[in-house]
């Protein structure tokens, strides 16, 4: 059964698409030209008008959607530019919807780091401990911003307890019921963020970390019961992130819930693979394609990727 490239085909369990890809997307403000992410090989950060040609490429490769994540000229302790009606991913939305439509779906990251001063996803206390439910009221005023913008799907990153139930109701009641959320179920803590971070220049003040709202990276059940809740609090996607460490729960949550559900194969993720690639210690292609097909094998739906537009490539020719 494995002795040609055909027979294998047919018998092929688990099969990559373009259409399973969703293309993460820095737009920075005031931005004159875009510029390059030095820990993240052939990562761009755009500006308000490369961004229009960086989703016209990913509608030409048949990559239905893209995550959009937002680099403010201002950051300030409440994280204002985040929610202000004209903030940097609000009027990317808009631009970008004048522009192609529904020819590609709109997601857009919601958290507070990139637009704080301190790199926390929500308001401190004198203490430096987070505000849960004061950060809860941002992030509503920030999913509003977004949707009065036209966006497709809200995707609330800050692991707030109670985030999906609050950016939900707030939707509701504004008219947007059919405004969908992906929501972060399962964010770890992981040491694999960290060329996200250079990205969209984020640094958490006095060398701190996020292991006080992010899940364990030991824990398990835990994460399965944060699906739930989200499922419960009115969920559209659930998220496991990141994806390489995570395959047990990200099979472990379609098993149990047979949901919609993304995973995140994050920065860290790509630059390893990118830099082992440079280094010829890996064939790039090869791998590039087995690690977005073991996600999938895993169980997830669709795969947040930076390998995106370049898998697409790959796919294309396969044909």
């Amino acid at each position: 059964m494995r002795q040609n490239t055909q027979i294998r085909r047919l018998v092929r369990e688990t099969v990559l698409d373009t259409g399973d890809l969703i293309m993460p997307v820095f737009i920075k403000e005031g931005n004159a030209n875009p510029t390059h992410v030095p820990s993240m090989p052939g990562v761009i950060v755009q500006n308000s008008k490369s961004v229009k040609d960086e989703v016209k490429t990913c509608i030409d490769l048949g990559i239905p959607a893209i995550m959009l994540f937002g680099i403010p000229s201002v950051r300030d302790n409440c994280g204002s530019s985040a929610y202000s009606s004209d903030n940097v991913i609000s009027s990317a939305i808009r631009s970008l919807k004048n522009v192609f439509g529904d020819d590609i779906a709109i997601m857009a990251d919601l958290c507070l780091d990139e637009y704080t001063d301190h790199g926390h996803c929500g308001i401190l206390d004198e203490s430096g401990v987070i505000k849960n439910d004061e950060t809860l009221l941002l992030y509503e005023k920030t999913a509003l911003s977004y949707a009065e913008a036209g966006i497709d799907f809200i995707a609330p990153s800050g692991m707030m307890d109670g985030q999906v139930a609050a950016i939900r109701r707030a939707l509701d009641s504004a008219g947007y019921q059919d405004t969908a959320i992906m929501a972060y179920s399962a964010k770890y803590a992981s040491a694999f963020y960290g060329p996200f971070r250079d990205a969209v220049e984020v640094s958490i003040v006095n060398g701190g970390d996020r292991k006080t709202y992010q899940q364990d990276i030991a824990n398990a059940n835990e994460s399965l019961r944060e699906i739930a809740l989200d499922i419960q609090e009115g969920a559209d996607i659930v998220m496991v992130k990141p994806a390489m460490t995570s395959l047990d729960i990200i099979a472990r949550a379609k098993r149990r819930f047979n949901f919609p559900l993304a995973a995140y194969q994050v920065s860290g993720e790509y630059s390893m693979i990118c830099m082992a690639a440079e280094n010829n210690v890996i064939d790039r292609r090869s791998a590039v394609l087995e690690a977005l097909t073991v996600i999938k094998r895993a169980g997830a739906d669709c795969i947040i990727t930076y390998f995106a537009k370049e898998a697409a490539g790959y796919l294309h020719d396969d044909q």
